[in-house]
């Protein structure tokens, strides 16, 4: 992946050197290329916290370090997942939990893997295929806002109520169990890696600083080629999967099949990166309360 110029970062001698890292920020905001430096200077490897990055289709449009990036450090959990897999929290844990026992930054920007490594995670039953076809169906036909009337007012405090994903699972949790999510957080398991016991870094640019930042990066995506990445998934493309949640996929999908100029796909994939950016920034606000600010600029 072609990288943005490297931001201005706090220097690197504030973070241990021996703690696990965990390094949190919004897209486009350079967390990647903070992780590198920090692999290099203590012989690290940089873990996936991104839940996007973990599908092979999807290397350039969900900015998934570059082969010659893999070559230059170790890297571990990206792009070993296939597009029609819905992967979960659940099954990144138990993939991170091996890597704990060695020197790691772990970096990304989904929140709630984080949450989970550091808070634990509640064992919730499988979610029955019947429920998400139904939770599907809803979501298609009446949208986020008609789900959301359902839940209860627990767990809508505890999740990112404009992230539709979210809302869908707690919607299809609480139909398939009875329980809202809420409830069952409430009995979750110990956390794999308490925040005492690691260096938690987040990053949280100004806005004024990142919008550019996210409109030159997905300039940089088409002229590597997304929208070939996007046309090589044109055939098997099914927007309920986790994996058609890559920024930009769904906009120049709807390119491809004649429904927008590819000027409108591109303005509308910078808008969704902004609005993903605007999404992250709340969680991090609302819930890495106890991390460690560090700056870029």
């Amino acid at each position: 992946m072609t990288r943005l110029p490297t931001p201005n970062i706090t220097p690197l001698s504030g973070i241990s050197r021996e703690a696990p890292i965990l390094l949190a920020g919004p897209t486009a905001s350079g967390k990647s290329a903070l992780a590198m430096e920090l692999a290099a200077r203590d012989g690290r490897i940089v873990v996936n916290a991104d839940s996007l990055q973990v599908y092979d289709c999807w290397r350039i449009l969900s900015a998934r370090p570059s082969g010659t990036d893999e070559a230059t450090v170790p890297h571990a959990l990206y792009g070993h997942i296939g597009r029609h897999h819905s992967y979960s929290v659940g099954e990144w844990l138990r993939e991170v939990a091996p890597y704990l026992s060695r020197p790691v930054v772990i970096v990304g920007g989904t929140g709630l893997y984080f949450s989970a490594l550091t808070e634990g995670l509640a064992d919730i039953p499988a979610i029955p295929a019947q429920v998400r076809s139904v939770a599907d169906a809803r979501m298609a036909q009446e949208g986020m806002a008609a789900m959301l009337a359902d839940l209860d007012e627990d767990t809508k405090t505890r999740i990112d109520v404009l992230n539709p994903a979210r809302v869908q699972r707690a919607w299809e949790v609480l139909h398939a169990t009875g329980r809202g999510i809420a409830s069952w957080q409430r009995q979750t398991g110990p956390a794999l890696l308490p925040l005492s016991d690691c260096e938690p870094l987040v990053l949280r640019p100004d806005p004024s600083w990142l919008d550019p930042r996210i409109r030159s990066r997905f300039t940089a995506m088409m002229e590597m080629g997304a929208l070939d990445e996007a046309r090589a998934a044109l055939a098997q493309w099914d927007p309920t999967l986790p994996s058609s949640k890559a920024i930009g996929a769904p906009e120049l999908i709807s390119h491809l099949r004649g429904e927008l100029s590819l000027t409108e796909a591109v303005e509308n994939a910078v808008l969704a990166s902004r609005q993903y950016a605007k999404r992250q920034r709340t969680w991090f606000r609302s819930r890495m309360k106890n991390w460690r600010e560090w700056s870029v600029s």
